[in-house]
């Protein structure tokens, strides 16, 4: 079976040298700035507490420990810092329409390998992963954990949850997915979504925007240059099991509407993300992974 078409333990796990080029870091200070400016360098991040001194004037109020006051007979506020490790939750979509590719591998290989070239930069940061696996009929919940407690049972879902044979693609089925991750993460998560966003449906508005008021969300919008660009002139007769269509490219009405229906669903994404402050990127199958990457999370949802 080619590496192309399917994914495999082994070649997810080599992927952890080529993550040391990413660095997430930068991404959550971008974030920040997209989103207006935060008192924070990362939006959403959580705190956690630290010790208790004295209070000051000019200390937050607010913060004013009363068991300690109350114990010692004089106010003492909170002092907090921010939370060393975040929870950086991956959703993986694997679909029936991302096990396509006219080269180099499937979007759903891309899927699976971008997903663990960035869950490897966030271990390597300290930070816990987690996430959703979602498949045509069934999906897994990997609750974030540090080190690779967290992202190797994701790598395995991603592995277990390949289809045998071919499926059809469902209008709205991503939307039970990212219902199931809004329920799920925590507010200070970074959220990267990984699709080609086919299968969205009339509810992802909602629970994309409920994420994003809380956490940072990033969007990679996957495709295949065939689905830019129709296949030179020619009749093709494609689809899989009852589904089945003829594709005349001799036509310039042909290409016209095959590029059009691309960019239009493109936009739409797109414009999906900008409303909600969600970063948006995309990443072909042709390109190269770890510089895909690095331009897509330094990008504002722009297109390349």
């Amino acid at each position: 079976m080619s590496e192309g078409t399917a994914l495999t333990l082994n070649q997810l796990i080599r992927l952890r040298a080529s993550a040391r080029g990413l660095e997430l870091g930068a991404r959550r200070r971008t974030l920040s700035a997209q989103a207006g400016g935060y008192l924070s360098v990362y939006h959403g991040r959580g705190m956690e507490f630290d010790e208790v001194r004295t209070y000051q004037a000019g200390d937050d109020a607010r913060t004013i420990d009363w068991r300690v006051t109350a114990r010692r007979g004089r106010p003492h506020t909170k002092l907090f810092r921010e939370e060393r490790e975040r929870p950086v939750m991956f959703l993986v979509d694997l679909h029936p329409g991302m096990y396509f590719g006219s080269r180099v591998q499937y979007k759903s290989v891309l899927a699976g390998r971008l997903s663990a070239l960035m869950g490897w930069a966030a271990v390597r940061a300290g930070d816990r992963v987690g996430g959703i696996v979602h498949a045509a009929d069934q999906h897994r919940e990997i609750h974030p954990a540090a080190r690779d407690s967290g992202l190797l049972p994701m790598l395995q879902a991603m592995i277990q949850l390949q289809p045998s044979a071919p499926g059809n693609i469902v209008m709205g089925r991503m939307d039970r997915a990212l219902a199931r991750m809004s329920r799920m993460v925590l507010p200070g998560s970074m959220i990267v979504i990984f699709s080609d966003f086919r299968e969205l449906g009339n509810e992802a508005e909602k629970h994309l925007s409920a994420m994003s008021q809380h956490n940072d969300v990033i969007t990679a919008f996957l495709y295949d240059p065939l689905e830019t660009t129709p296949p030179p002139a020619g009749l093709y007769r494609l689809g899989f099991n009852q589904q089945r269509l003829a594709l005349d490219t001799r036509h310039a009405s042909v290409i016209e509407q095959w590029h059009t229906q691309f960019h239009h669903h493109r936009e739409i994404i797109r414009n999906l993300c900008l409303r909600h402050a969600v970063h948006f990127m995309e990443i072909a199958t042709t390109d190269r992974m770890v510089q895909a990457l690095r331009n897509g999370l330094t990008r504002h949802g722009k297109s390349a």
